[in-house]
């Protein structure tokens, strides 16, 4: 059977990331070195620092998460002696970390990727008015349910399904005020809880049109190479490799779904039943809840990379 490396998405920050990770490894200092210089800040100090404040902002956390990962990858890769092209299948990431696992497989550099976070989230940031828009989970709702109470919340707002991250857990996305009645529709439709995220904007809907205008530029100037191995896309939830589909998905992405229950069942139906996550351990409990019988490994300290090195 096969393995699949995956890579978490915001909301997996905290501060003191990566931080012993760094005291303990070369590698991981490399990288946390790459990605300060290539953003001419130190981002690695907010991370292992805080304040959590500007740790949490989007232009921040989204390159810290990408790094983290990486930095747990390469601890692997040079100190375990283990090649991401031998060990997975398949790479994935959520929202943000399918930047990260481009990087992994070697289609994106670690300096251009954590530019490009950097970008997305000040254009995700500046698509939308603080305050005027929302995220929220509906819990016990099933996709398509939570698609209509998105629709019906909308009534000429924009309202859509962000993240189908699991079943029964949907994350909707829009105007304030329309995602707050999809919310109250949801509870009338079946759903046991609908609550509103601590999110700084309204991610993967249509209000974020400006922000992947900013991203199509930016991407269209990056060099992006063919990846090690097939990467399992956001927006498609089937594998790519080709660098002009990895582009055109990247900029939908920013509007888009985040089909991340498909993209498990993608990866399952192709032999995977064994996924490595990398910096984080958000998304394991998410694959058991999608494919109870794959394995799950979370890899974000020194002594989870040193057993996982003997055992992968």
């Amino acid at each position: 059977m096969a393995r699949a490396f995956i890579f978490p998405g915001q909301g997996s920050q905290s501060v003191g990331m990566g931080q012993a990770l760094a005291a303990a490894s070369p590698a991981a200092r490399e990288v946390f070195q790459e990605v300060d210089e290539a953003l001419g800040q130190k981002l690695s100090k907010l991370m292992f620092e805080g304040p959590e404040a500007d740790l949490i902002l989007t232009e921040n956390a989204q390159p810290a998460i990408m790094a983290n990962a990486i930095a747990a990858l390469r601890v692997l890769e040079k100190e375990g002696g283990l090649l991401l092209a031998d060990k997975a299948a398949y790479v994935a990431g959520h929202s943000l970390g399918e930047y990260t696992a481009l990087c992994a497989a070697g289609s994106l550099g670690l300096a251009e990727t954590a530019r490009l976070l950097k970008l997305r989230g000040q254009a995700m940031q500046a698509a939308v008015p603080v305050g005027e828009g929302a995220m929220a989970a509906l819990l016990g709702l099933d996709f398509e349910a939570a698609v209509k109470a998105a629709a019906e919340g909308a009534q000429g707002d924009v309202c859509q399904a962000a993240n189908d991250n699991a079943p029964g857990q949907v994350v909707i996305s829009g105007h304030k005020a329309a995602v707050e009645r999809a919310i109250e529709i949801a509870k009338g439709l079946g759903a046991k809880r609908g609550m509103l995220l601590p999110v700084s904007a309204p991610f993967h809907c249509a209000l974020m049109a400006p922000a992947a205008e900013k991203m199509a530029l930016a991407l269209e100037a990056a060099n992006i190479a063919l990846p090690f191995v097939p990467v399992v896309a956001n927006v498609t939830a089937a594998p790519v490799t080709d660098p002009a589909e990895i582009r055109r998905l990247l900029v939908e992405q920013v509007t888009g779904t985040v089909r991340w229950r498909e993209s498990v069942h993608a990866m399952a139906a192709l032999g995977v039943d064994s996924f490595v996550e990398f910096g984080g351990k958000v998304l394991g409990p998410m694959i058991k809840r999608i494919e109870p019988d794959a394995t799950t490994l979370s890899l974000v300290s020194m002594d989870d990379i040193e057993a996982a090195a003997k055992t992968l």
